[in-house]
């Protein structure tokens, strides 16, 4: 039996399809707007975004204080404090030591990839192609002239120093009201918004807060650990620049996947070219078993409960996000993401059909007498 195409079918499938696309098309220009408008809003997004970040860090002392008794100006007045406190004292006693020996590690950095070259064109590898020499030569003349871009940019570069000095400072005291008053923010946003949007919002917003808190102190936890663990591996060795090696490998920790392949490039370089192979090899080793311990044992016992996201779509988001805006476009890519899945998987919820087998609804339903 041949069986035949219906034309009537084959006509609302392509109205529905061309429905859909047009539909779909809607959204991706509402969020090239959004995007737009984002950006040119961005000197005061930027301070709200890191307000928010620094807040959930904040937010446990600040909430265990509260449920001491202590009065809410009061609890975030001692915890910023104390926050300014601790962060003055690690750019005394981290800051300006890294800043001293920033030079240095960038001659190691240099000096290890030409090492690395030399070592490429000698036995056993033997490799003579002059591509790949121009390429070697072409990625130490880079990083010489991004060393210089930076050095003038340092001394040329005051509006620079003076913008990053007044975003700290907004999200110094964005921070203190969002530790104050930020309880008071959803009752608030419910009592906004109209019908069913005063509880979707702030159920949604509840959640991203929960996601992105999740995500900023497990990474930071996780580098810190990796930090620790790495630095005294290279103390051991007797590695040099091990304090600002260790900084970068917990600044590197918020960057997921990619950060912690460019802390441990750098710090295996640094022991290449002051150690010697040997040694280089056994750092190596101690960033792989670190690495390896991060992610089967350090993560799951420090994040309790996961982001949801799976890791291929992190490294996708890491790429993207750096492709898009740089150093902070990875920082933010993973809690941009986190974001997302949480506002999907809640309109994945309400849109579920109650009487499908696979849904919650159905699965929680008591069953008849």
């Amino acid at each position: 039996m041949t069986a035949t195409l219906s034309s009537t079918r084959a006509r609302a499938a392509l109205r529905t399809t061309a429905r859909a696309s047009a539909e779909l098309l809607l959204i991706f220009v509402m969020l090239a707007v959004a995007l737009w408008i984002l950006g040119r809003m961005w000197s005061v997004v930027w301070p709200l975004v890191v307000g928010l970040l620094l807040t959930t860090l904040t937010w446990p002392p600040t909430r265990f204080l509260r449920r001491r008794g202590w009065k809410p100006a009061l609890a975030a007045s001692v915890v910023t404090v104390l926050f300014l406190l601790v962060a003055l004292g690690v750019v005394a006693l981290i800051a300006v030591p890294v800043a001293s020996q920033s030079g240095d590690l960038t001659d190691g950095v240099v000096d290890g990839i030409q090492k690395l070259r030399e070592w490429a064109a000698g036995p056993p590898l033997n490799i003579g192609d002059a591509q790949i020499n121009k390429a070697f030569d072409s990625a130490v003349s880079r990083a010489q002239d991004g060393l210089g871009s930076m050095v003038g940019a340092v001394v040329t570069g005051v509006s620079t120093v003076v913008n990053g000095l007044v975003t700290a400072v907004l999200a110094l005291f964005l921070m203190f009201f969002f530790l104050k008053d930020g309880p008071r923010f959803l009752p608030w946003l419910a009592d906004q918004l109209p019908g069913r949007l005063a509880t979707d919002v702030p159920t949604v917003a509840a959640r991203s807060w929960d996601a992105l808190g999740s995500f900023v102190r497990s990474q930071a936890a996780v580098g810190l650990l990796d930090a620790v663990l790495i630095g005294l591996g290279l103390w051991i060795l007797d590695v040099p620049l091990v304090l600002p090696l260790a900084v970068l490998t917990f600044v590197s920790a918020f960057v997921p996947i990619i950060g912690a392949l460019f802390a441990g490039f750098v710090a295996v370089l640094i022991a290449l070219v002051s150690n010697g192979l040997t040694d280089a090899l056994i750092v190596l080793a101690i960033i792989v078993v670190v690495q390896q311990l991060e992610g089967n044992v350090f993560q799951p016992m420090i994040q309790s409960r996961g982001l949801g996201i799976h890791a291929a779509v992190v490294l996708l988001a890491v790429t993207l996000g750096g492709n898009l805006a740089g150093i902070v476009g990875s920082l933010l890519a993973v809690p941009v993401a986190a974001l997302i899945a949480v506002v999907w998987n809640y309109v994945r919820e309400q849109l579920r059909d109650p009487s499908h087998p696979g849904s919650d609804d159905a699965n929680t339903a008591p069953a008849p007498s």
